[in-house]
């Protein structure tokens, strides 16, 4: 698998084997996109944000592309986003070996797109990543393993906007059903927004991820 391009915050608070937090931003974003609040997130942290490999206009990346046509409407790419599924696992693994982190404090968090592929990910190779935080997007069944785990540790951290016009809110909250009828750990929250992230939601997140540390 190629590598992926990515930007890197070093820890604050140094120590022989980092807890590792890597990034995923959403549908035609890019690597700084979810980096811009990195200095607010917890200084033990190595955090690394990844490009996605598919590049858009206007300085863009997507995870997989989104087409649109008469007959089927809006739809994904199902294969290149299994493709990116891949590739982010074993750029989990590179980053593991080269910064030395901790295994068991490793962080996947997602927004949009990026959150799709957090879910999927989960589910494909399970416990490869002990948290996830997904923030604006859902469980894509065409995305599901064709056996799914069992025993997943893996906790969630899941939120999303009540307004949200790119997602709907439903999406979420059919995810959180999916979820729970697994028996999977998870904090399922909803905000008065958009397609977006506001600072109670910011708040949330970050002291769920403090707490795991």
């Amino acid at each position: 698998m190629s590598q992926l391009h990515y930007i890197v915050r070093e820890p604050k608070i140094t120590s022989e084997n980092p807890p590792l937090l890597v990034l995923l931003h959403g549908y035609g974003s890019n690597e700084h996109d979810l980096f811009s609040f990195s200095s607010e997130l917890p200084e033990e942290l190595l955090i690394v944000s990844a490009q996605a490999p598919y590049p858009m206009d206007f300085g863009g990346f997507a995870w997989y592309a989104i087409n649109f046509d008469n007959v089927n409407g809006k739809f994904s790419d199902i294969p290149q986003a299994k493709q990116s599924v891949a590739k982010i696992h074993d750029f989990i693994d590179t980053l593991q070996k080269k910064y030395n982190t901790k295994p068991d404090k490793t962080f996947l968090l997602g927004f949009s797109q990026g959150a799709i592929l957090s879910y999927a990910l989960s589910f494909h190779y399970p416990n490869k990543v002990p948290y996830v935080v997904a923030l604006s997007g859902y469980v894509n069944g065409d995305l599901l393993p064709t056996d799914f785990p069992e025993n997943i540790s893996t906790e969630y951290y899941c939120s999303h906007g009540t307004v949200d016009q790119v997602l709907p809110i439903d999406w979420a909250r059919n995810s959180k059903k999916f979820l729970e009828q697994k028996g999977i750990t998870h904090v399922y929250e909803e905000f008065p927004v958009g397609h977006g992230v506001n600072p109670q939601n910011f708040y949330n997140f970050r002291n769920w991820i403090s707490e795991r540390l």
